[in-house]
């Protein structure tokens, strides 16, 4: 039995999750007036503080390297992976998925590349231009004024370009790019490939008081001058600054308690360190778990009302679960780039160019073997180690010892890249999470079990992606050293591999064929809301967080707005 604490407040809102739907969700509603409680299942983390940013790998245990208590190495801010000890997960025979999950304040917003894409018309209704999957229910139009504020707060470098289906957005200007990345683009010129400044939410000019960034290239490891986006340095600190937030860490949500009219009444939740189980009340609960946690909380959350889980009278939570389609691992090297003289290739951690997905008029012409898109990322050069820095160098030096196998590294090193696509998968009922009623985590609640599968037009992508490496690598006078093709269906990712899982609880215009109204608002149980990658009906070819931030925007705004006018 949960143990409600004597005294205990009731929040104008509980948040489920610190990461970019629950960050943003605190932001809004701690400045629309609410008193907002925000569960966390991770620890504190304070990036001015913990953030090992300006560490060498020399100087850290293991030069760094992974350890069961830091599962993606010392680096890593927080704690998350695949595999967290005492939280399994199942998957169905024949199926892989998998998961992987954050522990730590403000979730994978610490962890991510930062490449923030707007979604666009074509996105918004795929099924009226190609008949497959579904239209959502909102025009890009509904989200666009909530693209720009967030760019406008978070802070996204880019160009305007006018491309098709790419919408420019609020930008700053865009990092220089480094030689490499102009080599390619101007091997993409030739093949009719756009090649233009990438998209990301990182500052190159200062921004609300925060610094812009000084090129330490270690984005990954938390910023400790808050110069990139992640929850913990622009969406909580305002949060907290209005004195209408409070954070419980180790706070692992199992069940959104309601009442006798349907209506969410609180969250009952896990404290980790003490194994108490505990109860907080809330006016509204908001759900930003991430997509997979969030479908698992619903349908654990059962009652009398709710017997199938909370909000799941359609039966579709968990249903048409998606990630991004990956093809990594594509390497080239580049006989060009040999003898580099030293040069200074800083700049932000990652990219500075991208390909946007360039063939839309192809596919309406039937003249492509499958529907939809990708975009390429790539990278190499002088970055440490090196994209592809031992992959076939050993038959590239030819052998060598000592002062000559020095040598033939300094000789070699910089010239290698490597490629990436991510692309839009189209759901299917193939593919959902539900509960395994066999497995319990260490806390004693049923976990998820996975079903997954890819279609034909996500395996056609990911073959298309590779031709598309080995044609830009060849064409820029490099050789493949690393592809994929038909015998691991062109190197497809697992699902959940890139870690854009969306669409569990979808929002819809119809309440029996959806989870949530367009406002991300459950059709079932009107004071609760979901603003993480749950409601994404599809999942473009686009990374989906400034989405998720969008849509948290335009989602709290209207919680706000139904409770000032007395609708919850």
């Amino acid at each position: 039995m949960a143990e409600l604490i004597q005294g205990e407040k009731v929040y104008d809102a509980v948040i489920v999750g610190s990461g970019a739907g629950g960050g943003m969700a605190a932001y809004v509603l701690t400045k629309a007036g609410a008193k907002c409680l925000i569960l966390e299942a991770g620890d504190w983390f304070d990036t001015a503080k913990d953030s090992t940013m300006f560490v060498w790998p020399y100087e850290a245990p293991h030069r760094g390297a992974p350890t069961p208590q830091k599962p993606n190495g010392y680096f890593d801010p927080g704690y998350g992976g695949w595999e967290l000890p005492g939280e399994p997960y199942t998957n169905a025979p024949g199926s892989r998925w998998v998961w992987w999950r954050s522990r730590v304040l403000g979730g994978r917003t610490n962890h991510w590349g930062r490449i923030s894409l707007r979604m666009g018309p074509y996105d918004f209704k795929p099924y009226s231009r190609d008949g497959k999957g579904f239209d959502w229910p909102i025009r890009y139009e509904d989200l666009a004024p909530y693209y720009d504020k967030t760019e406008e707060w978070i802070g996204v470098y880019g160009t305007a370009e006018g491309l098709e289906n790419a919408p420019d957005g609020k930008f700053l200007p865009p990092p220089r790019p480094r030689c490499r990345e102009l080599f390619i683009q101007r091997t993409c010129r030739k093949l009719g490939i756009p090649c233009i400044p990438a998209r990301r939410s990182i500052l190159t000019v200062p921004l609300h008081g925060r610094p812009h960034c000084h090129y330490c290239g270690q984005c990954g490891r938390g910023c400790a001058v808050s110069a990139n986006f992640s929850s913990p340095t622009v969406l909580i600190p305002p949060a907290l600054a209005t004195g209408k937030l409070e954070i419980r860490c180790n706070a692992m949500a199992r069940e959104v308690l309601t009442g006798k009219d349907g209506l969410a009444t609180g969250v009952s939740y896990i404290d980790k360190k003490t194994g108490r189980e505990l109860q907080v009340r809330g006016r509204i609960v908001v759900l930003a778990a991430s997509c997979c946690e969030t479908a698992r909380l619903l349908l654990n959350s059962k009652s009398p009302l709710y017997p199938d889980g909370l909000a799941n009278s359609t039966g579709l939570v968990g249903k048409y679960l998606m990630d991004t389609v990956g093809a990594d691992g594509s390497v080239g090297y580049f006989p060009i780039m040999e003898n580099m003289p030293p040069h200074d290739e800083d700049g932000t951690g990652g990219l500075h160019l991208y390909m946007p997905w360039w063939n839309y008029q192809k596919q309406l012409r039937g003249e492509m073997p499958f529907t939809r898109g990708y975009h390429i990322e790539f990278g190499g050069g002088f970055d440490m180690p090196g994209v592809g820095m031992f992959s076939g160098s050993q038959r590239i030096l030819g052998g060598g010892y000592g002062i000559e196998l020095k040598s033939g590294v300094r000789k070699i090193y910089g010239a290698f890249m490597g490629f990436s696509c991510r692309g839009e998968m189209i759901p299917n009922d193939y593919s959902y999470c539900e509960i395994d009623k066999d497995r319990i985590d260490e806390w004693g609640t049923p976990v998820l079990k996975f079903h997954f599968k890819w279609g034909e037009d996500e395996i056609q992508m990911a073959k298309h992606a590779r031709e598309t490496f080995r044609e830009i690598i060849e064409t820029a006078g490099g050789e493949v050293l690393t592809n994929f093709g038909p015998e691991n269906n062109w190197g497809i990712s697992p699902g959940g591999a890139i870690i854009h899982e969306v669409g569990a609880a979808r929002m819809g215009a119809d309440r029996s064929t959806s989870v949530l109204n367009p406002y991300c608002q459950a059709w079932d149980c009107k004071n609760l809301f979901i603003t993480d990658g749950a409601p994404f009906v599809s999942n473009a070819n686009k990374n989906p967080t400034l989405t998720i931030l969008a849509l948290a925007w335009r989602t709290s705004e209207y919680a706000a707005d139904q409770v000032r006018k007395g609708n919850i």
